[in-house]
């Protein structure tokens, strides 16, 4: 497939800026796009939350885009050299747009969000008697509306929302990776591509605070009076306007891609000599001959990605990162409910603390480590010493998190209370209570219930200055106060130990910081452990493993694994619409033990990569930039 560019009478950019323009605006465009999927995780509980998903069926969901992205990477990477990368790029960031409007759709194709409440007629969950008002059966109890609830469209809209980001998002690293590590300076390639990559990670940054944003927005705020709104952002029932985040997300990525149709499909080389020029010329003027049929590539397939996986420090260093990304897609996932069941943080709040100070220093960290990478030339015999060291010491940043962590709240009928029936209590046996009721209420006694119903509560009082919000509840018979009916008042009860939220956060982000560092080093090891000529194959098969072995199956598996910690169900006429609460402890081991074995096992072929290396020759990187090892 190729592209002439003399076909097309386009402006051309000054040739002596070209490169900075270029990596302009590609740290753009890779910052709206991370800006993008970092968004949409931000979000992920809040969606959970609207259409009644677990974290299995969320996660998935999350990681779908990589199999559109996993389909054509490797031959769109091959391609690199033979076709015109910059406006390939700019084709993938204009899908990218399109898959965020798809993946807003829902929020326009879906009734309008509903949630048990007192003060709507039709949805009272206060106690009646049963001679008031008997039990009725599942079916008569199912509303219409939740009858109607069928998540078959979301599914599909999602799931071809994310395969077209996957397929738009194919060129975007290994096309501007090759194409600046191909025509800048060999001393300055690695500092470029460090730079790129901590631009990029500023994405992640504005995406959770782009989310902290709308999420404070009540979802319904463009079809729904907002002054009649019974809801507060830190009521567990409140859903955010997540799909206005994805609407601004669309438009930024229609932008960046425009100026890409305007670069050449190639540049004059940075800072070179004129006979390294020249034979760099006469190279890039091969590849060009080289140009082979995509039937041909296919039948070369199979033994080129064979000849790739035998180089075994291509291999080990692949799979390493396999490791690392397979965290990074666990914390990128869950990290926002981590903190909102852990520490009882709202969606908006935890995802400014993640976007204002973590991903911050995260991105500082990959910066460092390309500064490092050009100042000290670092040996292939020294990276993975040094990296190791790092590694090490983010893991052991970790070890305290385990025991900074709040224990399950006392929740009637559910924790620590045991038994199938336990939410049938003597003292709400008289009240006609649904199974589908969700609307947590915290007693006097400091005993959380799942409604005013549950509680035995057959009163309430509004707020003076809003009659549209619940001050209290009163005369609830499960509320043991004084040995008579107590009060209980709207919304969870608190955590004990909300004051760790921030230490945890900073723990966290030098976690990351210190990890961060290593990042541009192992990736420059798998840049020079290849040809020259085969090195855009080299990182498609890189990307291609790291999806298949990491970023696709990851998110699936922490959601199992955070699913398995679930104590209690949410259920709308008989079917399973979400957890409603989590055991804390189990949560906290589990979630971040997950982490910590993902992390020993790459540091442990980081190791091994670090043996293999002291049998060969040392060697700068910045003064042997091509060829292999």
């Amino acid at each position: 497939i190729s592209i002439q560019s003399h076909r097309v009478n386009i402006p051309k950019i000054d040739v002596s800026h070209q490169m900075d323009v270029f990596l302009l605006c590609h740290g753009l465009l890779q910052l709206t796009q991370l800006l993008y999927s970092s968004y949409f995780k931000s979000a992920i509980t809040t969606i959970e939350r609207r259409f009644g998903l677990d974290s299995l069926s969320s996660g998935t969901i999350s990681s779908l885009h990589e199999v559109g992205n996993t389909m054509l990477i490797v031959f769109v990477s091959y391609l690199g050299g033979r076709v015109h990368r910059p406006r390939y790029i700019g084709l993938g960031g204009l899908l990218m747009a399109v898959s965020a409007m798809l993946l807003a759709l829902p929020h326009f194709l879906y009734q309008h969000y509903t949630y048990d409440s007192v003060l709507k007629v039709g949805r009272e969950d206060m106690c009646h008697s049963l001679t008031q008002s008997p039990n009725m059966s599942v079916a008569e109890a199912c509303r219409p509306q939740e009858q109607g609830m069928d998540n078959t469209k979301l599914w599909l809209l999602m799931t071809s929302a994310q395969l077209l980001f996957g397929v738009g998002s194919v060129p975007i690293q290994p096309f501007g990776i090759s194409y600046v590590d191909d025509f800048a300076g060999a001393s300055n390639s690695s500092l470029y591509i460090a730079i790129l990559f901590a631009v990029s990670v500023f994405g992640p940054a504005f995406g959770y605070l782009l989310g902290s944003g709308v999420l404070r927005i009540y979802v319904d705020v463009n079809r729904a009076d907002t002054g009649a709104l019974e809801l507060t952002p830190a009521d567990p029932r409140w859903v955010g306007a997540w799909w206005m985040g994805l609407l601004i997300c669309a438009g930024g990525l229609a932008l960046t891609s425009v100026p890409y149709f305007f670069f050449p499909k190639a540049m004059h080389v940075e800072n070179v000599s004129p006979a390294v020029g020249s034979e760099r010329e006469v190279v890039k003027d091969g590849d060009r001959n080289l140009d082979t049929s995509m039937l041909d590539f296919l039948r070369m397939f199979p033994r080129l990605f064979v000849r790739l996986l035998l180089s075994p420090f291509f291999l080990l260093l692949v799979l390493t990162q396999c490791c690392f990304s397979s965290v990074i897609a666990g914390i990128a996932t869950f990290i926002n409910k981590y903190l909102e069941r852990q520490y009882s943080a709202s969606a908006a709040y935890s995802s400014l603390l993640i976007g204002a100070v973590n991903l911050p220093l995260v991105a500082v960290g990959i910066l460092l480590g390309g500064v490092i990478m050009k100042r000290w030339g670092l040996s292939l015999r020294a990276i993975p010493r040094f990296s190791v060291l790092l590694l090490l010491l983010s893991a052991l940043f970790c070890v305290p998190l385990f025991f900074m962590g709040c224990r399950t709240q006392s929740i009637a009928g559910i924790y620590p209370y045991p038994g199938a029936n336990g939410l049938l209590l003597t003292c709400n046996s008289n009240c006609s209570c649904p199974d589908s009721a969700f609307n947590p209420v915290c007693g006097a006694d400091n005993i959380e219930y799942i409604s005013p119903c549950h509680a035995g509560c057959t009163g309430f009082t509004t707020e003076p200055k809003n009659r549209f919000r619940v001050q209290s509840f009163s005369n609830c018979s499960c509320v043991a106060v004084s040995g008579g009916p107590g009060t209980a008042r709207p919304g969870a009860c608190p955590n004990t130990c909300t004051h760790l939220l921030l230490p945890v956060i900073f723990l966290i982000s030098i976690a990351g910081f210190t990890a961060s560092l290593t990042h541009n080093p192992i990736y420059m090891m798998v840049l020079r452990t290849v040809p020259h000529e085969g090195k855009s194959f080299a990182i498609g098969v890189q990307f291609l493993l790291m999806r298949v072995l990491a970023w696709l199956p990851a998110p699936t598996l922490f959601g199992i694994t955070i699913d398995s910690t679930c104590i209690w169900w949410k259920s709308v006429c008989g079917r399973k619409q979400g957890c409603g609460y989590y055991d804390n402890n189990l949560l906290r081991n589990r979630y971040l033990g997950l982490q910590v074995c993902f992390k020993i096992m790459g540091i442990a072929l980081l190791a091994l990569v670090g043996w293999k290396v002291g049998k060969t020759r040392e060697y700068s990187l910045e003064k042997r930039p091509e060829g292999p090892l």
